[in-house]
Formats: C-alpha cells, structure tokens, sequence
C-alpha cells in the first residue's frame, strides 16, 4: 500500500511541474515569438490602438464593410455562440431581419445569393474574418456612400484577402477591421 501511495505522490509532483511550470512556460516563450509578442496582434492608426486583429468588432454605418454578426455584441469577456438551432424561432427572427438589412441597403441582391456569414454568427461571437464573397457583395454600397470608384474598393478587397494557409488549410478570408482601416486610408 505504502508502495502506491509514494508512487501517486511523484506522479503528482512530476504532472504539477510538467503541467503548472514547464508547459506554460513552452506556452509563454511561443507567444512572444507570434505576431504582437503574445499579446495580440494590435491594429494601429496614427498611433492609436483600433483594435485587435483577432477580435471581430461591429461595424454597421453604410461606409464601412460589415463583419460577421455577434451573438455576445462583440463583447471579448463574453466570448460565446447563440446556442440556438435553425427551428429555434428567436434565431430565425434574428436571421432574418440581418437578411432584410442586407437587401434594404443592398438593391437588386436575390436572398439565395447572401453569404451565411453575414446573418448568422459565428462559435465566438467574435469572428473578425468574412468570406471574400461576403465582401465583395459589399462593394458596391460602400463605393457608392464612399463616392469611390468600384473597381478601386473591388481592388482593395483583393489585397485584403488571405489565402489559405500553405495555399490548403482553411478558407480565404478578409479580416475586416484590416479592410476598414485600410479602406479608410484610401483615397
């Protein structure tokens, strides 16, 4: 008996130091050789922090490109999904009046043809990335509020868009917040 119980204590103390030391250690180094020194990758503007690459933020004036909806109002400490199915009747509501602003500022756009990730939100709540087709189909409103030409904005879409990685793994994506300083910058 004696024998397992000296044997569970070192187990304890060897997972203790492994699990508690050295691996947030492991942890700590490989963040500060990431983008933003593990403290994130912080978007600047004249010397202004704006936001956080990784954070989705809302954007909703006509001017700017719409990122994915939030089911926690894009609040970081609040990081969650709606938990609402597809027969859930409040979660329809909500789709479809995100649906019914879309094709209010968006004339001529069919229901078919709007990308999920602009009416539903993601795991997080916090997703700062949409699709290039959700951002494309956002063109030619913000060109119109901007009085910028389209090509111009259809252009800039292209330059901010990240292809998968290693040309494979994930989806292309447009972080938004990057799109909108950049837009921003634009003239």
């Amino acid at each position: 008996m004696k024998k397992y119980i000296i044997q569970s204590i070192r187990l304890t103390v060897v997972l203790t130091v492994l699990l508690c030391v050295i691996y947030p250690v492991l942890i700590t180094f490989a963040g500060k050789l990431s983008k933003g020194q593990g403290d994130g990758e912080k978007i600047i503007v004249n010397g202004k922090v704006v936001g956080y690459a990784a954070i989705g933020q809302k954007f909703d004036k006509p001017q700017y490109f719409w990122g994915r909806p939030s089911a926690v109002g894009y609040n970081a400490a609040g990081s969650a999904g709606s938990n609402k199915g597809p027969s859930n009747p409040d979660y329809l509501k909500d789709v479809n009046s995100r649906i019914d602003t879309l094709l209010k500022y968006h004339p001529g756009l069919k229901r078919a043809d709007i990308p999920a990730d602009l009416v539903t939100a993601s795991g997080s709540g916090l997703d700062p990335d949409i699709s290039p087709e959700a951002a494309k189909i956002q063109v030619k409103r913000v060109a119109q509020f901007r009085k910028l030409d389209e090509q111009k904005v259809e252009a800039l879409v292209a330059s901010q868009t990240e292809k998968p990685w290693l040309g494979m793994f994930g989806p292309s994506k447009v972080n938004v917040l990057k799109l909108n300083v950049a837009l921003d910058a634009l003239k």
